[in-house]
Formats: structure tokens, C-alpha cells, sequence
């Protein structure tokens, strides 16, 4: 008893001394010299083969380079592969349990005993076994501690073929792992993940876009420069509210008084000549011819007097309605010259506001009419702003920074205490879609401008 607990022992510190002399083997073919020639410290044999499916007879115990070619490597192949192909684990081997043809020549190569143990799981991919041969048949406990040993072996030789992680070998070894998983579908963790990636990418979400957005008057009275000239005076402040025909501003009228001077007195001047000549048409039959044309130069400069008289009374802007007036500051107004049609300011009613937003090009989404808008103001970003699409213009405009954007108006859902002018980010929402659009749709359309696919 105690010389089979001794020699236990002694198996069980080889069995150790092998199992680190393979994790520490640097090279396949190092691997693959101690599996037949070291294997003998554990059980005594005579020859001993190592089969690989992908390459045959990969290693023979005393010798250094198998040669393919030799009939006693091809007859070895033969029968590893017949033994592969049976599906046997551990079995004992002699002539009688191989095919007629193969048992023939047994005598010829190999002992009267062999024993064929199988790789666990897989070798670089590939099936494979160890094939050992002796005199003496083989025991129970000498196959358990060979089955064990090289189970150790089989683990290093994996992990000595194991390609780099997030390689193309690594993918492909694990997708072949994960199609020979025989549990089911629901079970196995890539499936799981991919389907959940899946419905993921399926899962509905607004689409939405952000554009830099202002409180606006919805419907304001313009107030444009009425004639070509200099203005000279304002007569409200900024923000003031006005009453209907309050003045507003008023040009510098001293070029069109003088304007009017010359007018009149050109009228004086045309009205005395025509007096004149009616006197000497009493007496001047010739005089008579030019009391027509005298009327028509009477009627010009009438009309030229009461063109400027006109001017004169449109230097002084009225406030057409009762609202706020929005404009700049006046001094940047005052002694400066303006053109007919130019916008000096605007009159808005205080509560009729509505949201406008720039619509960036890569941002025009789909909208459809009375498409929510929420406009977060910076003053107040917490109490966004709600309202409803209203228009979207068909054309961009060219921003003051150089790029070009839509003009979205939004009507006010309910009433607000902002005022008008604040500024902020609109949130416009567009239809449903997948997930997986919402997140790929500037990618792929910066990759399609890109590539022109």
C-alpha cells in the first residue's frame, strides 16, 4: 500500500512538472516534442505518435522532422484517422480492432498494445489524438493519468494557437464557437446581445434637430424710410410703447424747405410772367399764342411745389397702430443717410409673438404643418416655449456667418411672459424612425457627400 501511494506521488509531481513544462513552451513544435517524448515520465512506452486532423502525423517520439512520406508515417495516419473518425475518446488498441487492411502490417510497426487517447475539444482548430504503443497492456489508472495530462496539454496548445484578440482569426474562431453551441438560440450570449442590438436599432424614437431660434412679432408694422434723406430726430425710445400717429422720428428738413422755397418762388415767378402776358394780349394778338404754354409752366411748378410740400409732411413718420417700437439704438440712426424702402423699425403688438428658427441645410428634416417646436430661451431654459410649425421657407437664406439656412416660423401654442427678442435653441421633432437612423443619418449623409455614392 504504501509503495502505491509512493509511486502515486511520484505520477502526480510528474504530472505537474509536465503541465508546466507545456505552459511554458514557446513554439508549436516544442508543445508537440514533449507531448511524445516527455509523456513517458508518467507511463513507459516504446513509440509514441501526435495526430493533428489538419496536418497528419505532426510529431513521432525520437525523432525531430517527420517525413510525410515514408510508408510507416502514412500507415500511422491511416489509423489515427480511422480512430478520429470512430469518435473514440480513450481506447486500448491492438491488430484485431483495426480494419483487416491496416491490422496486417500492425506487427510491423508497432508493439502489441497501444492506446489512443483524443484531444479534449479542439487543437488549433482541428481534432486530433496521441498514440501510444508498448510491449504490455495498459491499465486503468495509467489511462486516467494520461487522459489527464494531456487534457493540461490540449489547454496549452490552445492557448498557444489563440489568435490575437479583435482579429480577423479571433472573430472568425468565435463565430464558429457560437455556431457549434448546441444550447438554445436564447441561451447563448452573442444571439442575445445581437438581438437586442437589433431591437435596439428598431426601437422608434422622434426624429429631432436643433436650430438657433428667436422670439419674433408675428405680424408687425414695418416701418420703412419713406424718402431719400438724413435722419434727424426720434421721438421715442426703444421699446417704448406707442400710441396710432405718434410721431416717431423725423428727417432733417432743411434741404427740403429749401427745396420748397425754390418751388414756390419758381410758381410766383411762373404765375407773374403769365400775368404779364395776358395784359399784352389785349393790345398783342401775337401775345395770345403764349398764354397756353405760360398755363403749362404754371401747372409744373404747382406740381413741383406740392411734390416737395409732400416730402415735407412725409419727414415726420407717424406710428400707424398702437404697439411697441423695436428698433436699435437711435444713435447709431441719427446724421446717418437712408434710402427709400429701408426698414428703420417696427411696431408689434406686445402679446402677438411667434418662434422663428434657421433651419440648417444638413438639419431640413421633413416637417410636417403644426410640427411641434420647443424653443429653450438662455435666459430661461427650463420653461421652453411651445409652438407649431407654421411655414418653412423653400428657399436658404445666407446667413451673416456665411452659411445658409431655412427660415421656420412656429405659431404660439399658449401665451408667455417672455418678451420679444430672446434668443435660444429650437427643438424641432419630425416624424418616428428607427433608432439606428436617428443615430446614422448625419454619418451617412457626411459619408455620401464625401464619397458621392
Amino acid at each position: 500500500m504504501a509503495e502505491q501511494t509512493a509511486l502515486s506521488g511520484a505520477a502526480v509531481l510528474s504530472l505537474l512538472d509536465l503541465t508546466r513544462k507545456a505552459r511554458h513552451a514557446e513554439s508549436a513544435r516544442e508543445l508537440g516534442f514533449i507531448a511524445v517524448n516527455d509523456s513517458h515520465a508518467l507511463a513507459p512506452y516504446r513509440q509514441a505518435a501526435l495526430w493533428l486532423e489538419g496536418s497528419g502525423v505532426y510529431g513521432l517520439s525520437g525523432v525531430l522532422q517527420v517525413e510525410a512520406n515514408v510508408p510507416y508515417v502514412q500507415w500511422l495516419d491511416k489509423v489515427c484517422r480511422a480512430q478520429a473518425e470512430a469518435g473514440h475518446t480513450a481506447q486500448r488498441l491492438t491488430a484485431a480492432e483495426l480494419p483487416p487492411a491496416l491490422g496486417a502490417e500492425w506487427a510491423e510497426w508497432l508493439p502489441a498494445y497501444a492506446l489512443w487517447l483524443a484531444l479534449p475539444g479542439s487543437a488549433a482548430g482541428a481534432g486530433g489524438g496521441l498514440l501510444l504503443a508498448r510491449d504490455l497492456p495498459w491499465t486503468e489508472p495509467e489511462i486516467v493519468l494520461l487522459g489527464e495530462w494531456l487534457d493540461a496539454w490540449g489547454h496549452a496548445w490552445r492557448a498557444l494557437h489563440r489568435p490575437p484578440r479583435g482579429s480577423l482569426r479571433a472573430l472568425v474562431a468565435r463565430r464558429r464557437g457560437a455556431a457549434d453551441d448546441s444550447r438554445p438560440w436564447w441561451r447563448r450570449p452573442l444571439l442575445r446581445w445581437v438581438t437586442g442590438a437589433l431591437l435596439l436599432a428598431a426601437l422608434p424614437v422622434r426624429l429631432t434637430v436643433l436650430a438657433p431660434g428667436e422670439l419674433v412679432p408675428a405680424h408687425p408694422a414695418v416701418i420703412r424710410a419713406p424718402l431719400d434723406g438724413v435722419i434727424d430726430t426720434f421721438h421715442v425710445q426703444p421699446n417704448q410703447t406707442v400710441k396710432q400717429d405718434q410721431p416717431l422720428f423725423g428727417f432733417d428738413e432743411a434741404l427740403i424747405q429749401a427745396r420748397l422755397a425754390v418751388s414756390r418762388q419758381a410758381q410766383a415767378t411762373a404765375e407773374a410772367e403769365y400775368r404779364q402776358a395776358a395784359q399784352q394780349a389785349l393790345s398783342d394778338g401775337r401775345s395770345k399764342a403764349q398764354l397756353a404754354l405760360l398755363t403749362g409752366k404754371i401747372e409744373e411748378r404747382r406740381a413741383e411745389a406740392a411734390f416737395v410740400e409732400a416730402q415735407l409732411a412725409r419727414a415726420r413718420v407717424l406710428s400707424p397702430r398702437d404697439g411697441v417700437a423695436l428698433f436699435d439704438d437711435p444713435s447709431e440712426w441719427l446724421g446717418r443717410p437712408v434710402s427709400v424702402g429701408e426698414r428703420i423699425m417696427r411696431i408689434a403688438e406686445p402679446g402677438d409673438l411667434e418662434v422663428e428658427a434657421w433651419v440648417p441645410v444638413a438639419d431640413a428634416i421633413p416637417l410636417a404643418p403644426q410640427a411641434r417646436v420647443s424653443l429653450y430661451l438662455t435666459a430661461s431654459p427650463l420653461s421652453p416655449v411651445e409652438a407649431e410649425v407654421r411655414y418653412v421657407a423653400h428657399d436658404a437664406v445666407q446667413r451673416p456667418d456665411g452659411s445658409y439656412a431655412y427660415r421656420l416660423r412656429a405659431t404660439l401654442v399658449g401665451d408667455t411672459d417672455h418678451r420679444v427678442g430672446l434668443k435660444g435653441t429650437a427643438k424641432l421633432s419630425g416624424r418616428w424612425v428607427p433608432l439606428a437612423y436617428w443615430a446614422l443619418r448625419r454619418p451617412l449623409a457626411s459619408a455620401r457627400a464625401y464619397l458621392g455614392w
